[in-house]
């Protein structure tokens, strides 16, 4: 309704104004069916744009002119439209219409009445989508959608985002949800080069995004949703002449907080306290703070301009072009960005005949910051100054800058291998850049044959098409080796082609109170990777192409009796060239089934009651997403260009055989699904609750194996079953509806509990910095996926851990791996997400935010840097910065042990305020012109009892990671 509301807008707008007098008309909008009042409906004069809602009495006024177009129009309602002939009072009796259920969804190749669903589906429309500076399209859905968990990587320009939907389903695959751009499955492969899979996209060009959770909904996608699919839906051409849009955004990017670490006197204090003389020497007079130095404000901008509308009469289009530039506040940290896309829709004989084209691509060129400055910047001496004063002499410095140097034996001085480099230096002399060119197109068309109208054959060819190249540069006298000064240069190139064909038969047709909506196709997806990598060394290359095939028949039923009871039945048949010929073959069935209980006898014609429906379903889908390619098969990997084998003055590849698994198999996904939507007052209150179990039977992961068994001693291999379970539950409301005034509120909650039910061995995962191959996680069975797995410390009287102190859990008198225990997991058992939306006139309000409960995060800066001998390189002969939570233990050494105290696992739950955002709209600026101005403030605050700098870090390891920052925004949008 807002969308045909805002249509009407835009068309009187652009239409001349009509100069004549005009009347006060007052009516009164009733109910048909029972004679109610109705409040809040719409009342639109489309000849002057005007526009009114009807008050608690039903009653209204608005100014007309004989011969004005007024429509009037009420969710649940038919919308009545009538032309003014001088009436001043008027009545209007609404119709209850099958609005509810004509509203379409967008589902598995087709697209579904929402009454007809019976899975768990959401739609996030672009009404509802996060405001401000949003530069990857999957931050719009952010804290949107119960079960949903968005994380993103880090603040650095266009990261991409984790995204869980209802719990980890895999230990070694991968858990991200199957991305659909209209009607193209996405590549799993990692583009080279590119911050983000879906950063082709500009979320100015999104519609809507359909996210679809449980297996009813994901079956007809088979292998690939066995984590969910997120269906986004491109902006299509509407309308008889072409209206523009230009958005234009300035952002401010500022860092909000630093890691804890010693400040220059507190790092001075402490060396004079446990320093040797020669250590104590070697302290500086300079007050540093390296962090300070590393970061910075940053500015970023994004222009976007469309035109929709139609050419020739015949063909609605939507062309789009937009440019962004963002700077990180890493120094260094840039991403450029500029796409095209155009969307075609003719139709030929009566529309028997509809072909859609969509085609958008892509140049994006990354300026890669060194994220080894973020560490860096925690550990180098801060007493010492940014430069050394003392330029081109490599003997106490490199270039310029001050390095961490220890006494050469010789009358000089070198570089120590396991010293900080200059965090400053690391990022001025280092080059890391890479372009990315992408290019997608799909063209659909869909045929509803004149001969048998109750079937709609439909073809789907996509393309997806990229090429990478990539190069990292360190100057040639960067310290790099522990006895030189030393530059290096490696480049790489990719190309990633995802080609894509289905062909569907839809079959739909109505006889009396029966409905049947059937489908059944074949798809043909194949992907072929190119990867080419050169050591500066040499300029014989690293050449590794591989490519994978999936076979696909499908099939979904829908039945439909009097719009109450429905029924949904799903089978897909997938064909992996992931796996040996003999398991290869997958089969994934679903069965749905939901009852309407709104559109039964005893409920029609509430006033109460809008919406209520019942759904219940069951159903299996398979996993190898990001299984490597041929593990069935004999591999042999090429040595690299620095590891060659020398006959003479010549060097030759070697190569090597990789472990091989022949009885490798799908990962197996069974889901059970509950739920019940509601809707009160004419949906002026709405929602769902739902609850899920999600069993994932064969988990792959690597194991170890009996040495000369196979070619490794680690292996993929199918060794175990998960389990989620969880209840969801979401809430919006519209209380206050006026002409000048509408508020909206929204709410959701989700619960999650993830637990492996049976594992053949555990697996130790979770790599942390302080030690060589140290690990904090394990994965074992009866616990949740990626378990924190550590000792148990012991504390004094004061409440202050005790140095090498940890409790005998077994009670075998010996501290060992026996002791170890399972101290939380990183994965949050309770996600929130909150919004508001407030509009006054021509003011609107809203406001977002988040909470995470139950999740923890092991703080591996404060562990691997918060102890005494820290300060003096651990006795290697240069200092080190410490991290001030050495003043809450006093730990003096590092140890296998300390690293794993359940000391630095820490509560991570949080709640964030993501987004506030005030706009002013100034209809009619300029004759024919709308003109709306914003400002935004993202990431505005953040309440946690985490030390760290932010407790949002996906898998739980807080290490050198990239600090969100904080974003103010500056907006134009201007429709004309």
């Amino acid at each position: 309704m807002r969308i045909l509301k805002q249509s009407l807008l835009a068309l009187v707008l652009s239409s001349p104004a009509i100069l004549s007098a005009q009347t006060a008309v007052k009516g009164t909008v009733y109910d048909s069916t029972n004679n109610a009042v109705l409040a809040g409906a719409d009342v639109i004069n489309i000849t002057s744009g005007e526009s009114t809602v009807s008050d608690e009495q039903g009653n209204f006024t608005l100014e007309a002119t004989d011969g004005d177009i007024i429509t009037i129009s009420y969710f649940g309602f038919d919308d009545q439209e009538f032309t003014y002939a001088g009436q001043t009072q008027l009545q209007f009796r609404m119709a209850n219409s099958t609005a509810t259920l004509k509203e379409v969804v967008v589902i598995g190749y087709g697209v579904a009445k929402k009454s007809d669903i019976t899975g768990s589906v959401n739609k996030i429309g672009e009404e509802d989508f996060n405001k401000g500076s949003i530069t990857s399209a999957q931050e719009l859905i952010t804290g949107k959608v119960a079960g949903v968990n968005v994380t993103s990587g880090g603040g650095a320009p266009g990261e991409g985002q984790n995204i869980i939907i209802r719990g980890n389903s895999s230990l070694s695959l991968s858990s991200q949800p199957l991305y659909v751009v209209d009607g193209i499955a996405l590549s799993e492969n990692n583009i080279g080069g590119s911050r983000n899979p879906l950063d082709f996209l500009n979320p100015n060009d999104i519609e809507s995004m359909t996210i679809l959770k449980d297996a009813s909904a994901t079956a007809i996608y088979g292998s690939r949703a066995a984590n969910g699919v997120i269906l986004v839906t491109t902006k299509k051409g509407k309308g008889k002449k072409f209206k523009y849009n230009y958005n234009a955004t300035t952002s401010i990017y500022d860092p909000i907080k630093n890691i804890d670490m010693m400040s220059a006197d507190q790092f001075r204090t402490l060396v004079n306290q446990v320093g040797t003389p020669a250590q104590i020497a070697q302290l500086g007079t300079a007050n540093t703070n390296w962090q300070n130095e590393i970061y910075k404000t940053a500015v970023g901008i994004d222009h976007n301009f469309s035109a929709t509308g139609n050419l020739g009469g015949f063909m609605p289009s939507r062309f789009s072009i937009s440019h962004t530039d963002q700077d990180g506040i890493l120094r260094g940290d840039n991403l450029q960005r500029t796409t095209l896309s155009a969307n075609l829709n003719p139709s030929f004989f009566d529309d028997h005949l509809k072909i859609e084209v969509n085609a958008r691509g892509s140049y994006i060129e990354n300026t890669f910051a060194n994220k080894g400055a973020i560490g860096a910047a925690l550990e180098f001496d801060p007493t010492q100054s940014v430069y050394s004063g003392n330029p081109g002499n490599s003997l106490t410095s490199w270039q310029g800058y001050t390095v961490v140097n220890i006494a050469d034996g010789k009358g000089g001085f070198r570089k120590h291998n396991l010293a900080p480099n200059n965090p400053v230096a690391l990022l001025n002399e280092y080059s890391d850049t890479s372009e990315v060119r992408r290019f997608v197109v799909n063209g659909k068309a869909d045929y509803k044959l004149h001969f048998f109208p109750d079937i709609t054959a439909t073809v789907n060819v996509g393309y997806d098409i990229s090429n990478s190249n990539g190069r990292k540069i360190s100057n040639y006298a960067l310290p790099s080796q522990l006895e030189g000064w030393n530059g290096q240069r490696d480049s790489y190139n990719q190309e990633l082609t995802n080609k894509l064909f289905n062909f569907y038969l839809n079959y739909n047709k109505s006889i009396g109170l029966h409905n049947i909506n059937a489908v059944v196709g074949y798809e043909y997806q194949k992907f072929d990777v190119n990867k080419y990598d050169y050591n500066g060394l040499t300029t014989i290359g690293n050449y590794d192409p591989f490519q994978s095939t999936l076979l696909s028949y499908f099939g979904r039923v829908n039945y439909n009796y009097d719009n109450r009871y429905v029924l949904t039945a799903t089978l897909r048949a997938d064909s992996s060239s992931k796996l040996n010929p003999d398991d290869r073959l997958g089969l994934f069935p679903s069965a749905a089934v939901a009852w309407n209980i709104s559109n039964e006898e005893f409920l029609k014609g509430s006033t109460t009651v809008s919406d209520l429906k019942l759904r219940f379903g069951y159903g299996q889908v398979g996993n190898v997403n990001s299984l490597r390619d041929y593990l069935f098969l004999t591999r042999y990997t090429a040595s690299l260009a620095t590891a060659q084998y020398q006959f003479g003055n010549d060097f030759y590849t070697t190569y090597r055989p990789d472990a091989i698994n022949r009885n490798i198999k799908w990962e197996v996904t069974n889901t059970l699904n509950v739920g019940l939507d509601y809707g009160f007052f004419n949906n002026r209150l709405f929602g769902s609750i739902e609850y899920y179990q999600r069993e994932t039977k064969d988990l792959i992961a690597q194991v170890f194996v009996d040495p000369f068994t196979n070619f490794s001693n680690k292996l993929d291999k199918n060794i175990g079953d998960m389990q989620n379970r969880g209840i969801e539950f979401s809430v919006n409301a519209i209380p206050v509806k006026t002409k000048d005034f509408k508020w909206t509120v929204g709410y959701n909650i989700a619960y999650n509990k993830n637990k492996i039910v049976n594992l053949t061995n555990d697996n130790i995962v979770g790599g942390i910095d302080g030690g060589t191959g140290t690990n904090v996680q394990i994965h074992k069975e009866g616990l949740p996926a990626y378990s924190f797995w550590v000792y148990k410390q012991i504390y004094d009287a004061n409440g202050k851990p005790i140095e090498g102190a940890f409790e005998d859990l077994n009670g075998d008198g010996v501290i060992n791996e026996n002791d170890k225990y399972a101290k939380e997991s990183p994965f949050a058992d309770i996600t929130m997400g909150v919004y508001t939306n407030i509009t006054y006139k021509n003011w609107d309000f809203a406001v977002s935010g988040r909470a995470s409960l139950g999740n923890y995060v092991y703080n591996n800066a404060a562990s691997s840097k918060g102890y005494v001998a820290k300060a003096t390189g651990n006795g290697q002969g240069f200092l080190s910065n410490v991290h001030t939570d050495y003043f809450r233990t006093g730990f003096s050494n590092i140890t296998n042990e300390n690293l794993l105290s359940d000391h630095y696992v820490e509560d991570g739950s949080f709640f964030r305020i993501d987004n506030i955002t005030l706009g002013y709209t100034i209809p009619q600026a300029v004759k024919g012109m709308d003109l709306r101005m914003y400002g935004a403030v993202q990431n505005v605050a953040l309440f946690t009892n985490y030390r760290g700098v932010d407790p949002e870090v996906f898998q739980g390891i807080d290490n050198n990671f990239y600090p969100r920052p904080r974003t103010f925004v500056f907006g134009l949008n201007v429709n004309f």
